[in-house]
């Protein structure tokens, strides 16, 4: 099935289990530490955008489209929520600089609140990023979490890239599925985990163990560290298991992203969450 065809629930912002840990004017999720606290939210290209739009838990503010952009979305009964601003590409061009590719769509929007740790369901896999501040990573990461179904990215305040841009095309609309837990320490984000059961397995090429042949419960935290650092000793020392992925050729270890969906396949497949 295709990224087009497919049509996922949007539960990012209204849905339980997060609904009692989000307060009105609550903390945001990756919030741009450089901008006001009223500067928007900029998303680009379709998958992006339209996902955006079919969350109605993301507040729109303005949609610039070119005219095909518009004929897609009224072709495909999109609902643009507000009234778009009909541009031609090169204004939108001018306002994200060439390299982007916006399939004719720019939105600015408010930023998703981030839910609280303790109103995470005990089920299931969440990620825990330790970190990880290239955005084409954390992006791909959130796409690959929308397709195992994870129930939340935690990560903390400093040190992640902001939830807009580069990341939100990477996610390819993941950013509208899958909840943002912003922490401000993340060893005590752990520490939360582990108290309320979660069994947190950090990634890490010196881990004893390799990952599938850890005898992995549910709910299961999978923590990654940044490409070049890795985890942080705090980081280690604060999961229940440290875990490698063996890998059979002569490359012993993956950038983050593709670190990530193996270790979700894993885990998913251990856990009989594949079905």
């Amino acid at each position: 099935m295709s990224d087009r065809d497919r049509k996922p629930p949007f539960r990012r912002g209204g849905g339980k289990p997060f609904e009692k840990g989000r307060k009105p004017g609550g903390r945001p999720a990756w919030r741009d530490r450089d901008a006001g606290p009223d500067a928007p939210v900029i998303l680009y290209g379709w998958h992006t955008v339209a996902a955006a739009l079919a969350n109605p838990g993301r507040q729109i503010r303005k949609l610039f489209l070119t005219e095909n952009a518009a004929k897609r979305l009224a072709d495909e009964n999109i609902d643009t929520r507000v009234p778009p601003e009909i541009v031609r590409p090169n204004t939108i061009d001018a306002r994200l600089g060439p390299d982007a590719v916006h399939q004719g769509l720019l939105a600015e929007v408010d930023p998703l609140d981030s839910p609280d740790i303790d109103t995470l369901p005990e089920t299931g896999i969440v990620l825990v990023l330790d970190q990880i501040t290239d955005p084409h990573n954390v992006g791909a990461i959130l796409r690959s979490a929308a397709a195992f179904a994870v129930k939340a990215i935690v990560t903390t305040a400093r040190h992640s890239p902001e939830a807009t841009g580069v990341l939100a095309k990477s996610a390819s609309g993941a950013l509208e599925m899958v909840p943002v837990v912003t922490v401000q320490n993340l060893a005590r984000a752990l520490n939360e985990l582990n108290d309320r059961g979660f069994m947190t397995v950090g990634l890490d090429s010196e881990g004893s163990e390799d990952l599938g042949a850890v005898a992995l419960q549910q709910p299961l935290a999978l923590v990654l560290g940044a490409e070049g650092k890795g985890l942080r000793q705090l980081t280690r020392d604060t999961c229940s298991v440290v875990a490698r992925l063996d890998m059979p050729g002569e490359i012993k270890s993956l950038n983050v992203s593709n670190a990530a969906v193996l270790a979700l396949y894993i885990g998913a497949s251990r856990l009989g969450l594949m079905k």
